[in-house]
Protein backbone atom coordinates (compact mmCIF):
# COMPACT_ATOMS: atom_id res chain seq x y z
CA UNK A 1 0.00 0.00 0.00
CA UNK A 2 1.53 3.82 -0.79
CA UNK A 3 2.75 5.70 1.60
CA UNK A 4 0.33 8.41 1.06
CA UNK A 5 -2.55 6.26 1.35
CA UNK A 6 -1.24 4.86 4.51
CA UNK A 7 -0.82 8.81 5.95
CA UNK A 8 -4.44 9.65 4.50
CA UNK A 9 -5.74 7.15 7.14
CA UNK A 10 -3.97 8.19 10.08
CA UNK A 11 -4.90 11.43 9.18
CA UNK A 12 -8.62 10.14 9.20
CA UNK A 13 -8.26 8.91 12.37
CA UNK A 14 -6.56 12.48 13.62
CA UNK A 15 -9.67 14.00 12.73
CA UNK A 16 -11.78 11.73 14.96
CA UNK A 17 -9.40 12.38 17.84
CA UNK A 18 -9.65 16.11 16.80
CA UNK A 19 -13.54 15.63 17.25
CA UNK A 20 -12.85 14.13 20.50
CA UNK A 21 -10.65 16.94 22.13
CA UNK A 22 -13.74 19.32 20.53
CA UNK A 23 -16.07 17.05 22.88
CA UNK A 24 -13.91 16.87 26.35
CA UNK A 25 -13.43 21.25 25.86
CA UNK A 26 -17.48 20.84 25.48
CA UNK A 27 -18.28 19.02 28.88
CA UNK A 28 -15.60 20.69 30.38
CA UNK A 29 -17.12 23.78 30.20
CA UNK A 30 -20.65 22.44 31.10
CA UNK A 31 -18.98 21.37 33.92
CA UNK A 32 -17.23 24.14 34.93
CA UNK A 33 -20.98 26.40 34.56
CA UNK A 34 -22.38 23.39 36.94
CA UNK A 35 -24.51 21.95 34.33
CA UNK A 36 -24.77 18.37 34.71
CA UNK A 37 -24.87 15.35 32.42
CA UNK A 38 -27.19 12.41 32.83
CA UNK A 39 -25.20 9.01 32.48
CA UNK A 40 -27.80 8.23 29.55
CA UNK A 41 -26.70 11.25 27.46
CA UNK A 42 -22.76 11.34 28.34
CA UNK A 43 -23.05 7.23 27.11
CA UNK A 44 -24.64 8.51 23.95
CA UNK A 45 -22.14 11.02 23.30
CA UNK A 46 -19.82 8.07 24.03
CA UNK A 47 -21.35 5.70 21.28
CA UNK A 48 -21.21 8.78 18.83
CA UNK A 49 -17.71 9.33 18.91
CA UNK A 50 -17.01 5.43 19.00
CA UNK A 51 -19.17 4.99 15.80
CA UNK A 52 -16.79 7.93 14.50
CA UNK A 53 -13.87 6.11 15.41
CA UNK A 54 -14.30 2.39 14.05
CA UNK A 55 -15.27 4.00 10.65
CA UNK A 56 -11.87 5.54 10.68
CA UNK A 57 -10.45 1.83 11.80
CA UNK A 58 -9.75 -0.10 8.80
CA UNK A 59 -12.25 -3.02 9.33
CA UNK A 60 -15.39 -4.26 7.87
CA UNK A 61 -17.76 -5.15 10.42
CA UNK A 62 -20.64 -7.93 10.86
CA UNK A 63 -22.73 -7.97 13.66
CA UNK A 64 -24.89 -11.34 14.52
CA UNK A 65 -27.60 -11.29 16.92
CA UNK A 66 -29.99 -8.83 18.40
CA UNK A 67 -28.89 -6.00 20.58
CA UNK A 68 -30.79 -6.60 24.32
CA UNK A 69 -33.47 -4.43 25.31
CA UNK A 70 -32.66 -4.13 28.76
CA UNK A 71 -29.63 -3.14 30.31
CA UNK A 72 -27.08 -5.84 31.42
CA UNK A 73 -23.98 -6.76 31.83
CA UNK A 74 -22.08 -7.28 28.97
CA UNK A 75 -19.40 -10.06 28.92
CA UNK A 76 -16.84 -10.80 25.88
CA UNK A 77 -13.35 -12.13 24.81
CA UNK A 78 -10.88 -9.54 24.28
CA UNK A 79 -8.22 -9.22 21.13
CA UNK A 80 -7.38 -5.70 21.72
CA UNK A 81 -7.95 -1.88 22.05
CA UNK A 82 -9.75 -2.06 19.04
CA UNK A 83 -12.73 -4.04 20.50
CA UNK A 84 -13.67 -0.82 22.50
CA UNK A 85 -14.98 1.22 19.79
CA UNK A 86 -16.25 -1.82 17.95
CA UNK A 87 -18.46 -2.59 20.84
CA UNK A 88 -19.01 0.67 21.83
CA UNK A 89 -20.73 2.05 18.64
CA UNK A 90 -23.46 -0.51 19.18
CA UNK A 91 -25.11 0.71 21.71
CA UNK A 92 -24.40 3.31 24.75
CA UNK A 93 -22.55 1.44 26.69
CA UNK A 94 -19.77 1.76 30.42
CA UNK A 95 -16.62 0.11 30.52
CA UNK A 96 -14.62 -1.61 33.47
CA UNK A 97 -11.29 -0.80 32.51
CA UNK A 98 -8.04 -0.76 33.96
CA UNK A 99 -6.94 2.20 36.17
CA UNK A 100 -4.23 3.43 33.40
CA UNK A 101 -7.10 4.56 30.76
CA UNK A 102 -8.60 7.03 32.52
CA UNK A 103 -4.72 8.98 31.71
CA UNK A 104 -4.74 8.16 27.78
CA UNK A 105 -5.49 11.33 26.21
CA UNK A 106 -9.23 11.87 25.15
CA UNK A 107 -9.88 8.39 25.53
CA UNK A 108 -9.63 8.46 28.81
CA UNK A 109 -11.63 11.26 29.79
CA UNK A 110 -14.18 11.00 26.94
CA UNK A 111 -14.55 6.80 29.11
CA UNK A 112 -15.00 8.31 32.33
CA UNK A 113 -17.76 10.93 31.31
CA UNK A 114 -19.09 7.93 29.79
CA UNK A 115 -19.29 6.41 33.41
CA UNK A 116 -16.82 3.40 32.91
CA UNK A 117 -15.04 2.47 35.99
CA UNK A 118 -11.36 1.99 36.48
CA UNK A 119 -9.76 -0.67 38.26
CA UNK A 120 -5.89 -1.14 39.43
CA UNK A 121 -4.74 -4.41 38.85
CA UNK A 122 -3.63 -6.54 41.66
CA UNK A 123 -5.22 -3.37 44.52
CA UNK A 124 -7.33 -5.53 46.04
CA UNK A 125 -10.49 -2.76 45.59
CA UNK A 126 -12.59 -5.70 43.96
CA UNK A 127 -15.43 -5.33 46.55
CA UNK A 128 -15.79 -1.71 46.02
CA UNK A 129 -15.64 -2.28 42.31
CA UNK A 130 -18.41 -4.88 41.96
CA UNK A 131 -20.22 -2.32 44.88
CA UNK A 132 -19.96 0.44 42.01
CA UNK A 133 -20.89 -2.06 39.04
CA UNK A 134 -24.12 -3.00 40.74
CA UNK A 135 -25.16 0.26 41.78
CA UNK A 136 -24.26 1.11 38.07
CA UNK A 137 -26.52 -1.66 36.87
CA UNK A 138 -29.28 -1.15 39.16
CA UNK A 139 -29.77 2.30 38.02
CA UNK A 140 -30.53 0.88 34.12
CA UNK A 141 -26.79 1.66 32.59
CA UNK A 142 -25.43 -1.42 30.75
CA UNK A 143 -21.88 -1.96 31.31
CA UNK A 144 -19.50 -4.28 29.59
CA UNK A 145 -16.51 -6.16 30.92
CA UNK A 146 -13.30 -8.52 29.71
CA UNK A 147 -13.70 -11.43 31.97
CA UNK A 148 -10.37 -12.94 30.15
CA UNK A 149 -8.63 -9.94 32.06
CA UNK A 150 -6.46 -9.52 29.14
CA UNK A 151 -6.22 -9.43 25.56
CA UNK A 152 -5.42 -12.75 23.70
CA UNK A 153 -4.24 -13.29 19.77
CA UNK A 154 -7.62 -14.68 19.12
CA UNK A 155 -7.29 -18.31 18.10
CA UNK A 156 -7.93 -19.45 22.07
CA UNK A 157 -9.30 -17.96 24.80
CA UNK A 158 -8.61 -17.58 28.28
CA UNK A 159 -10.47 -18.38 31.66
CA UNK A 160 -13.38 -16.38 32.08
CA UNK A 161 -13.04 -14.88 35.72
CA UNK A 162 -16.06 -14.62 38.05
CA UNK A 163 -15.89 -12.47 40.83
CA UNK A 164 -17.00 -9.42 39.31
CA UNK A 165 -19.81 -11.21 38.01
CA UNK A 166 -21.44 -10.99 41.47
CA UNK A 167 -22.80 -7.43 39.97
CA UNK A 168 -24.92 -9.07 37.73
CA UNK A 169 -26.49 -11.16 40.35
CA UNK A 170 -26.89 -8.34 42.87
CA UNK A 171 -28.59 -6.42 40.72
CA UNK A 172 -30.55 -8.95 39.55
CA UNK A 173 -29.67 -8.17 35.72
CA UNK A 174 -29.11 -10.88 33.41
CA UNK A 175 -25.51 -11.61 30.89
CA UNK A 176 -24.78 -10.59 27.44
CA UNK A 177 -21.67 -12.79 26.15
CA UNK A 178 -20.54 -11.40 23.26
CA UNK A 179 -18.01 -12.77 20.69
CA UNK A 180 -15.95 -10.71 18.54
CA UNK A 181 -13.43 -12.40 15.72
CA UNK A 182 -11.24 -10.54 13.67
CA UNK A 183 -10.35 -12.44 9.97
CA UNK A 184 -8.41 -11.76 7.35
CA UNK A 185 -8.27 -13.58 4.21
CA UNK A 186 -10.32 -16.21 5.37
CA UNK A 187 -7.72 -16.66 8.09
CA UNK A 188 -7.35 -15.09 11.72
CA UNK A 189 -6.27 -11.92 11.92
CA UNK A 190 -2.40 -11.65 13.12
CA UNK A 191 -2.57 -7.63 12.41
CA UNK A 192 -5.20 -7.25 14.56
CA UNK A 193 -4.36 -8.37 18.22
CA UNK A 194 -2.82 -6.09 20.62
CA UNK A 195 -0.72 -8.02 23.18
CA UNK A 196 2.26 -7.79 24.97
CA UNK A 197 4.95 -4.88 25.30
CA UNK A 198 2.74 -3.48 21.68
CA UNK A 199 2.41 -0.11 21.37
CA UNK A 200 -0.91 1.86 19.91
CA UNK A 201 1.03 3.65 17.40
CA UNK A 202 2.89 0.55 15.76
CA UNK A 203 -0.37 -1.41 16.09
CA UNK A 204 -2.05 1.50 14.47
CA UNK A 205 1.18 1.52 11.85
CA UNK A 206 0.33 -1.96 11.33
CA UNK A 207 -3.35 -1.76 10.69
CA UNK A 208 -2.94 1.42 8.26
CA UNK A 209 -0.27 -0.19 6.04
CA UNK A 210 -2.48 -3.18 5.03
CA UNK A 211 -5.97 -3.74 3.44
CA UNK A 212 -8.99 -3.75 5.56
CA UNK A 213 -9.31 -7.07 7.39
CA UNK A 214 -12.64 -8.58 8.60
CA UNK A 215 -14.23 -8.08 12.24
CA UNK A 216 -17.50 -10.68 13.33
CA UNK A 217 -19.29 -9.38 16.51
CA UNK A 218 -21.45 -12.34 17.78
CA UNK A 219 -24.61 -11.57 20.19
CA UNK A 220 -25.45 -14.17 21.89
CA UNK A 221 -28.18 -15.54 23.67
CA UNK A 222 -28.15 -13.76 27.35
CA UNK A 223 -27.85 -15.49 30.24
CA UNK A 224 -30.38 -15.60 33.26
CA UNK A 225 -28.36 -14.71 36.36
CA UNK A 226 -31.24 -15.28 39.14
CA UNK A 227 -30.29 -18.02 41.65
CA UNK A 228 -26.98 -18.35 39.98
CA UNK A 229 -23.47 -18.81 41.34
CA UNK A 230 -20.84 -16.48 39.82
CA UNK A 231 -17.98 -19.37 39.07
CA UNK A 232 -21.01 -21.09 36.53
CA UNK A 233 -22.06 -17.75 35.29
CA UNK A 234 -18.46 -17.52 34.33
CA UNK A 235 -18.21 -20.87 32.55
CA UNK A 236 -21.60 -20.80 31.25
CA UNK A 237 -20.33 -17.32 29.33
CA UNK A 238 -17.00 -19.08 28.44
CA UNK A 239 -18.18 -21.93 27.01
CA UNK A 240 -20.88 -19.69 24.54
CA UNK A 241 -18.14 -17.86 23.24
CA UNK A 242 -16.01 -20.70 22.99
CA UNK A 243 -18.51 -22.28 20.93
CA UNK A 244 -19.00 -19.61 18.37
CA UNK A 245 -15.13 -18.66 17.99
CA UNK A 246 -14.07 -22.25 17.57
CA UNK A 247 -16.73 -24.87 17.42
CA UNK A 248 -16.02 -26.78 20.71
CA UNK A 249 -16.53 -26.57 24.32
CA UNK A 250 -13.42 -27.36 26.21
CA UNK A 251 -13.26 -27.72 30.07
CA UNK A 252 -11.23 -24.12 30.66
CA UNK A 253 -7.59 -24.27 32.44
CA UNK A 254 -7.40 -23.68 36.52
CA UNK A 255 -6.45 -20.38 37.23
CA UNK A 256 -6.35 -17.70 40.25
CA UNK A 257 -9.24 -15.56 40.18
CA UNK A 258 -9.11 -11.98 39.77
CA UNK A 259 -10.40 -8.92 38.57
CA UNK A 260 -11.60 -8.06 34.85
CA UNK A 261 -9.35 -5.41 33.72
CA UNK A 262 -9.81 -3.88 29.71
CA UNK A 263 -6.69 -3.14 27.52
Amino acid sequence: MSRLRVYARIARVLLVVGLGLSMACVFGLFERLGMAHAMERRQRWSRFFMARLSNALPFDVTVQGELPTTPMLWVSNHVSWTDIPLLGMLTPLSFLSKAEVRTWPVAGWLAAKAGSLFIRRGSGDSQLIRKQMTRHLEQAHPLLMFPEGTTTDGRSLRTFHGRLLSAAIDSEVALQPVAIRYVRDGEPDTLAPFIGDDDLLSHLMRLFANERGDVEIHLLKPIDCQGRERAALAFEAQQAVQKVLFGEIVEPQRAPMRPAIAA
